[in-house]
């Protein structure tokens, strides 16, 4: 920057500062700018505090919704959701588009104020109809999930189409969902993942890793699992638990990049530890057969269980294995046929197998050979080899009368399951 340049910024400030010191709430708004941005000055978040709190008391709207985004981060100032709140409603009620869309945030959050899905939207309309993006987003993710109205896909895409032509990402990575899935437009890929493009391109790590999955699974475009490895690491990198899962699935099996198992130890606990079931199952697998890690059956149950909690199928199979042969956890085998039977229900084959079994011989539940045989039955026509041969030795042990009422069973289950 030239001297002469400095002077002129020097000079701006030292206006600013006067005026701001005569009372004048725009010069305060200004300054308080200068010193939250680090413009002519250096940054101090305490400075900006104090002169965005003199042009606010004053009663300028943009002065007092900066006031409420700086208590709702916590920047100069104790973080206090109340104080933000007050704020926002008092510079939305002089109609600043900013502090609505913020205020609309508040409800749909509960910050400061109880949740309130109607409340937000509220807000989010009278934003979005001042043209702000990010409130017309939102009113597209309320529009297609029904959030505080009912769902309505057309409009969601309206509004969503209205923020994406003004570059907001978020609208623009739901487009290219809408497009994905084909809700309310014909299903596209190519066209979705344009959209994905885009907000990939403005750093959203949701829309990154859909780029990285359009590569591996090759929709719009041609596979590529090196490129795949690329964007999901741009989105990992960010915490996004999907992309870490990802990552860790290619360097189990070497697709995109060499294998690795601790690496994929690493990524399948970062996205377990934000609470991703398929990532808790495949964290207690690796402890289970240590892969990437020393073998610990305990660690591998503790793993299995919370991927369980969460209705996973194959952790609840595996998790009943461990109970029926006390492997990590005491042996239970009521346990392991409560959890046999939650997989079961999801029709996980090997869990419908591994419950005739306990059914068969009356492990942790009364024997009972017609049970034994609906969900052997279930676990063949499923496609379990070992289960068709099994199947052929329980029906030939069974009456006319049993085998009658087994099949009626067995038909009943489809009836009343669509797995």
């Amino acid at each position: 920057m030239s001297k002469q340049n400095v002077q002129q910024e020097r000079e701006c400030y030292l206006w600013f500062r006067q005026a701001a010191e005569r009372g004048n709430a725009y010069a305060q708004f200004n300054l308080a700018l200068q010193y939250k941005r680090g413009e002519q000055t250096e940054r101090n978040d305490d400075v900006a505090f104090i002169w965005m709190g003199c042009a606010a008391r004053q009663g300028l709207a943009f002065a007092q919704n900066h006031l409420g985004t700086m208590y709702f981060h916590g920047r100069g100032t104790a973080q206090d959701d109340t104080e933000a709140l007050y704020w926002f409603r008092s510079a939305a009620a002089q109609g600043e588009p900013a502090a609505q869309q913020n205020l609309g945030q508040m409800y749909r959050k509960g910050r400061g104020v109880a949740q309130s899905d109607e409340l937000a939207l509220a807000w989010f309309s009278r934003s979005a109809e001042q043209g702000v993006p990010g409130a017309q987003a939102m009113m597209g993710v309320h529009y297609a999930r029904g959030l505080g109205c009912a769902a309505n896909i057309a409009l969601a895409l309206a509004w969503f189409r209205k923020a994406a032509a003004q570059g907001d990402a978020l609208a623009q990575l739901n487009l290219g969902l809408l497009h994905k899935n084909g809700q309310g437009v014909p299903r596209d890929d190519a066209q979705a993942l344009a959209f994905f493009r885009l907000a990939a391109a403005q750093g959203l790590p949701r829309a990154q890793f859909q780029v990285g999955a359009a590569y591996a699974e090759g929709r719009g475009i041609k596979s590529d699992q090196e490129r795949a490895f690329t964007w999901f690491s741009l989105a990992a990198q960010y915490g996004d638990a999907d992309a870490q899962y990802s990552l860790g699935s290619m360097y189990v099996h070497g697709r995109g990049v060499g294998r690795d198992p601790q690496r994929a130890l690493e990524y399948f606990r970062q996205a377990a530890e934000k609470g991703a079931a398929n990532a808790q199952f495949n964290l207690g697998l690796m402890y289970a057969n240590g892969q990437g890690v020393a073998q610990d059956e305990e660690c591998a149950a503790v793993w299995y269980r919370l991927a369980a909690e969460q209705g996973d199928a194959s952790a609840q199979n595996n998790l009943g294995v461990m109970y029926a042969n006390g492997q990590g956890v005491e042996q239970d085998e009521a346990e392991a046929v409560r959890w046999y039977g939650e997989a079961a229900e999801q029709g996980h084959a090997l869990a419908q197998y591994n419950l005739s079994g306990m059914y068969q011989a009356g492990r942790g539940v009364e024997p009972d050979q017609v049970r034994s045989y609906m969900w052997i039955s279930l676990a063949a026509d499923a496609g379990d080899a070992a289960a068709c041969n099994s199947r052929a030795l329980i029906e030939g042990k069974l009456s006319a009368e049993e085998l009658g009422s087994a099949r009626a069973l067995t038909r009943h289950w489809r009836e009343t399951h669509r797995v």
